[in-house]
């Protein structure tokens, strides 16, 4: 391996590009794509983009002291302190003399001996004078917000709604790994069948607490399985199985999924429905390219007959399709996402609380357009990955507001997850069960 393609400057690399706007998952998928890394340096490479980005608001304020104010430090460069900076503080079998080594090699690399030099400089005063203590930090929301790399407003609006308890709960629990999980396909195999081929081939494999069908593994990529491409599981998180769950979804219905791609809710219903019956599932999304995505998995998870994908604005479903076609429907809507920071960390960087409010204006005008599909005794289910009211509580307290004909269902899970609450709608926080945060609600059409 040359210098230039080190894992570490891989990395560095990597994260400039998350930083000019790329998906950080996307992202580092494309970089490890194109190289022929080992296992050890693939896993090296993805700790240091995922850590980088979970702790960057931390490291950034370590940055601080040690650059001129209003230094102008190119992005990579930047990348390249964080990054060294992120092994140092998080990574203890790291020796520092090689975090040191690369970072300096790295920037002579890549730029010239004014930047090595530079980089040098700072590595070195953050070794001799070391590093501010953020326990002193006065201000306690700052204080919260560099400890645990999140904006102060997303942090704000986590105590209004949660309490400082449970909201120190989460913070601590989004910068852990996200868990692996798949769903068991039951139109071709068994969940027992499952675990015996994986176990097989050297996997790690616990029954999912959250999901019924499903099974959390190890780190080894469960998309180089046999029974991944035999299409007998999909890489789905557990919390996100459970719209589908609250559905209750009948052999023969007609159902529309309005917000689909990449297709893992799509391919959960199509396993439930017998096209024989006339089960059929409409799987809706804004571009053609993941309209072609959900056909792919559809085809994978051997349900292309029961599904028909779609690229259409689910708020124009009204040029497509009569009044009273479907038996349920599936809101899945897009969101702010922040359910999922530790799978996407970059998000709680991105959004602001205008994007929240946006967001919910969206919420409201998919399920206003929907409605009227819905056929009378049917059921509505409206889902988000994220983890703030705002698009959650609010947007199920609206609906209702506005739609008198639907009365609220309680949410029933196969595992009866969160029993005792009290209220009707279920959401479930990232340090809940160690999976992503996730918001259900669920609607009957009154006769």
């Amino acid at each position: 391996m040359t210098r230039n393609v080190t894992p570490r400057a891989l990395a560095v690399e990597a994260l400039t590009r998350v930083a000019n706007g790329a998906y950080s998952n996307l992202q580092l998928e494309q970089t490890l794509s194109s190289h022929n890394l080992s296992d050890v340096d693939r896993r090296f490479v993805t700790n240091l983009v995922y850590g980088t980005i979970q702790h960057q608001l931390t490291l950034e304020y370590y940055l601080e002291g040690f650059v001129k104010p209003n230094q102008k430090v190119l992005p990579w460069v930047k990348m390249t302190l964080l990054v060294a900076l992120y092994q140092e503080i998080y990574l203890d079998r790291v020796p520092k003399r090689a975090i040191f080594n690369e970072a300096i090699q790295l920037a002579k690399d890549r730029g010239h001996e004014g930047i090595r030099r530079f980089v040098t400089g700072v590595l070195h005063a953050m070794d001799r004078q070391g590093l501010p203590d953020v326990s002193k930090i006065k201000d306690p929301l700052k204080r919260l917000s560099i400890t645990y790399s999140v904006p102060e407003w997303l942090i704000t609006a986590l105590q209004e709604q949660v309490g400082e308890e449970k909201t120190i709960s989460i913070l601590e629990t989004i910068n852990q790994p996200a868990a692996q999980s798949v769903r068991v396909n039951p139109l071709v195999t068994t969940p027992e069948a499952v675990k015996q081929s994986l176990e097989s081939e050297g996997y790690e494999v616990m029954p999912s607490v959250v999901a019924a069908g499903a099974f959390r593994l190890d780190d080894h990529p469960a998309s180089e399985s046999r029974v991944f491409e035999d299409g007998k599981v999909t890489i789905q998180d557990e919390s996100a199985m459970l719209p589908v769950e609250a559905l209750q979804v009948r052999p023969g219905d007609q159902v529309l999924d309005a917000c689909a791609a990449p297709g893992g809710k799509t391919t959960q219903i199509a396993a439930l429905l017998d096209p024989h019956s006339g089960g059929k599932v409409t799987a809706l999304d804004l571009h053609e390219k993941k309209i072609q995505v959900i056909e792919r998995n559809a085809e994978r998870m051997h349900v292309a007959d029961r599904v028909d994908a779609m690229a259409l604005d689910a708020r124009k479903v009204d040029d497509k399709f009569k009044d009273g076609k479907f038996d349920r429907i599936l809101v899945d809507a897009p969101c702010s996402g922040l359910g999922l920071i530790r799978r996407k960390p970059e998000i709680r960087y991105e959004k602001t609380p205008q994007d929240i409010q946006q967001l919910q204006k969206v919420q409201l005008g998919i399920l206003d357009a929907v409605v009227p599909k819905l056929k009378a005794d049917g059921i509505l289910v409206y889902s988000t990955c994220t983890i703030l009211k705002t698009e959650n509580n609010e947007v199920a307290e609206r609906f209702l507001a506005e739609h008198p004909d639907f009365e609220a269902l309680r949410v029933t899970t196969k595992l009866n997850l969160k029993d005792d609450r009290t209220t009707d709608t279920l959401a479930i926080y990232p340090d809940d069960y160690d999976s992503d945060g996730f918001f259900v609600s669920a609607f009957r059409r009154k006769k």
